[in-house]
């Protein structure tokens, strides 16, 4: 099982591996340790991740990102309408009822929802990982926002199906940068005097802040808080409305009229900004940002400061509202941990600070890639093939959650709601619920804050209905208990109903007559002629048994239907492997055209010695036949198999002329080769040392023959070639000489190699003794014989 970590980020995303020497961060394709969180279509196929960020200027309108952020959200979500849409270039649509996007994919409009866009993604992620681990990947724990509703959860799980990933765990960004900042601790506290550490993650779109107690082998979040607008791109989205109003002053550009003028201004801005971090001062160029006109100008980090002072100002309520909802005061907390790009910008650094009492700020986390690590530390405690140090995490939800249903008629004075899982409810979590009722009835469960939830999501959560629910036989209602949890992904589900039947059964129970004692208490010897104690008296018991009888029910929620997955799913299998014979096409197709510039280019240098001129022309003329064909329109757009038999009809040419050029490099390594292995054995089969002596002479001498025989085959071929011209096949090849090499060694080896007979050493005993004297004589009176001296 592959232990994989998924940081899913807005801008880009993080993998991590686990290995036996800890977590790796997996590079990508082009070896960055980041893949961008973008989707993209083109006429052909799709292009996801670096792909889709390279071709993202000229293909903005098909290029898609928020993929975190849209993902289970509708499109008339107030956030989708009057936030994520000025960060997305592409077109929003609806699609079966989830915000999705309109796009130009293989020549026609088409439709697909962010939940399939992200599962595109995911799959992406799985193939870098699976090309790191080099196996299969289907094991992940994915990180998520501390503000995702059970809607955007189940929506990554049924986008992680798509991908045909098992997703372990959705766990929170925050809590897992605990999880990484902690399992690596060994100087803990104990429970009752544990260590507070306040993290602040603010990255690309959001902040972050969760308030944690470590002690020894655990971790308790005891509070979180989150501003899902509050981030990196916010920033740069002040800029490019500074600038586009100073270039309109200045060259008359009307920018935020153009998309594609905006997206060169935020890439400008992007990197204004970074530069500002670690400056007082810094100029933006932007080339060509609209009619060919390259704009410039300049900006300090104190005007810089004065733009985004209102988001500046919303960095401490997050950080106030974790600290106040924990219980915890500033002077309590032991450290405060930055993580995110965004927490490099010094005026967000200041305004931390000051939201913790001035309390000095840590660096110890990697700010880019605690996520990542912390997912994978999650992902390994649930593999069966790693071992990790004990280390409980107890996590809590942001949300509180209700159920509600409608009162019984004859009973007005009933409640309606119930407060289920209260904000800061452990994770995971179950509950049982009590009905009395006398017929079906339904339950909703739903947010109980509909205030506290981003954007304008709908607080309903699932539906559950009792079925085949009747009286008691005596008339009073039945009591169905329903089984709720709020499980390790944060999702809450109705589990089970059922309804408890007490029967009172009677049991009949030996019990024995007590037996005669003495003094001291102890069961006292009948004394002779004494009657035998009575045999034991049944006796009667009445005893409870409780009986559990499930109750039939239907619970709905807002996860897609195994028929929807299953569809989407097939879909997204035949645009991988459309993709994939894409891919394989224009690799193919670029092996074409660089054997024709490569072979043109050699066979005029350092090829012409050892082609014919014949050869020559025949070859160069096939290379611009094939050549016209690629550029023509047949060749620029054809099939695998179609540029396979052109480059094989090329090589069929030229790979005599390659052949014989790689024989005159590799002939004389291997002949360098053979003479030394034959020089090494004739000295060995020579040798008078005393490690030899043991081998027998004629087997020496069988290696001395082979060696001559070997060398003497050797010079006559040396002598054969080289009266052989360049430009004809060689008579003597690199493989011929390494096969005679082979044959050498698998001769000579097991003959020099061979072991000296072991010399026995034990004492012989009397009647040894007696008998090998006996042998003695009786080899004197045949004469000396041979023996094998050590």
């Amino acid at each position: 099982m592959a232990v994989v970590g998924i940081d899913f980020g807005t801008l880009h995303s993080k993998i991590g591996v686990a290995r036996h020497r800890g977590i790796d961060i997996v590079t990508n394709e082009v070896s960055n340790r980041s893949t961008p969180s973008l989707v993209a279509f083109g006429p052909k196929q799709r292009a996801i991740g670096e792909a889709a960020k390279t071709q993202e200027t000229s293909n903005f309108k098909n290029t898609v990102g928020s993929l975190k952020r849209c993902l289970g959200r509708t499109l008339n979500d107030v956030q989708i309408q009057n936030y994520e849409k000025k960060f997305i270039n592409a077109k929003l649509v609806d699609v079966n009822g989830q915000v999705g996007t309109e796009v130009t994919f293989l020549g026609e409009k088409q439709q697909f929802s962010y939940t399939q866009l992200v599962g595109m993604y995911l799959g992406k992620l799985r193939d870098i990982a699976a090309a790191e681990l080099k196996s299969n990947v289907s094991d992940v724990v994915i990180s998520v926002p501390g503000w995702y509703t059970d809607i955007q959860r189940r929506a990554l799980l049924d986008a992680g199906a798509l991908a045909n990933l098992n997703v372990l765990r959705l766990i929170n960004d925050t809590t897992a940068t605990a999880l990484g900042y902690g399992i690596t601790k060994s100087d803990l506290p104990d429970i009752d005097n544990p260590r507070h550490v306040v993290f602040v993650d603010c990255g690309h779109a959001e902040l972050s802040v969760a308030v944690v107690a470590f002690s020894k082998g655990r971790l308790d979040i005891k509070a979180t808080a989150y501003d899902n607008n509050v981030g990196g791109r916010d920033i740069d989205w002040a800029l490019v409305q500074h600038f586009s109003k100073e270039f309109d002053k200045k060259y008359g550009l009307d920018i935020m009229s153009s998309p594609k003028a905006i997206f060169r201004l935020t890439a400008g801005c992007e990197k204004l900004k970074k530069i500002l971090s670690a400056n007082t001062e810094a100029i933006i160029n932007v080339e060509s940002i609209q009619n060919d006109v390259d704009a410039t100008s300049k900006l300090t980090r104190e005007e810089l400061e004065q733009l985004i002072a209102p988001l500046l100002d919303r960095i401490q309520a997050p950080i106030e509202r974790a600290l106040r909802d924990s219980g915890i005061t500033a002077e309590q907390v032991d450290a405060i941990e930055l993580v995110g790009g965004t927490t490099r910008v010094p005026a967000v650094k200041q305004r931390i600070m000051n939201a913790v009492g001035g309390k000095a700020l840590s660096y110890t986390l990697n700010q880019d890639e605690a996520v990542a690590r912390g997912a994978t530390f999650a992902c390994a405690m649930l593999s069966p093939t790693f071992r990790v140090r004990e280390f409980a995490v107890h996590d809590i939800n942001h949300f509180p959650i209700k159920v509600q249903w409608e009162r019984v008629p004859e009973d007005q004075d009933e409640e309606t709601e119930l407060l289920v899982f209260p904000q800061g409810n452990a994770i995971p979590s179950t509950k049982v619920l009590s009905f009395y009722r006398k017929e079906p009835f339904q339950i909703q469960a739903a947010y109980a804050n509909p205030d506290l939830l981003p954007g304008s999501i709908n607080p309903w959560i699932a539906n559950f209905t009792a079925k085949e629910v009747a009286p008691l036989p005596n008339g009073d209602p039945a009591v169905v208990k329903v089984k709720t949890r709020l499980n390790l992904h944060g999702i809450m589900s109705f589990e089970a109903a059922y309804t408890e039947e007490i029967e009172e059964k009677e049991e009949v129970v030996s019990t024995p007559s007590p037996a005669p004692m003495d003094v001291d208490g102890a069961a006292a010897p009948a004394a002779e002629g004494e009657q035998p104690a009575a045999p034991p008296q049944p006796v009667v018991k009445k005893k409870k048994v409780v009986r559990k009888k499930e109750v039939a029910f239907v619970a709905s929620n807002s996860s897609l239907t195994r028929e929807v997955v299953e569809e989407w799913r097939e879909k997204e299998g035949q645009m991988y492997e459309s993709d994939k014979l894409v891919r394989d096409t224009e690799e193919r197709k670029n092996a074409l055209e660089e054997y024709i510039y490569d072979m043109r280019s050699k066979v005029e240098d350092r090829f012409a010695s050892f082609v014919q001129a014949s050869e020559k022309s025949t070859l160069l003329a096939a290379l611009q036949e094939a050549e016209d064909w690629l550029y023509s329109e047949e060749g620029e757009d054809t099939t695998k198999s179609i540029y396979i038999s052109k480059l094989d009809a090329l090589k069929k040419i030229g790979d005599p002329i390659t052949f014989r050029y790689r024989e005159s490099q590799d002939r004389n390594t291997a002949i360098a080769a053979l003479r030394e292995t034959l020089n090494t054995y004739m000295s060995q089969a020579t040798s008078s040392d005393e490690k030899y002596s043991h081998i027998d002479e004629k087997d020496k001498q069988s290696v001395v023959e082979k060696v001559a025989t070997v060398q003497k085959w050797l010079e006559d071929m040396i002598v054969k070639q080289a009266e052989r011209p360049k430009n004809e096949d060689p008579v003597l090849t690199s493989g011929e000489v390494a096969k005679k090499r082979d044959e050498v060694i698998y001769f000579a080896t097991p003959i020099l190699t061979r072991l000296k007979p072991k010399v026995n050493t034990t004492p012989p005993s009397g009647e040894q003794q007696q008998g090998e004297k006996k042998e003695e004589g009786k080899g004197k009176e045949q004469g000396p014989s041979e023996m094998d001296v050590d």
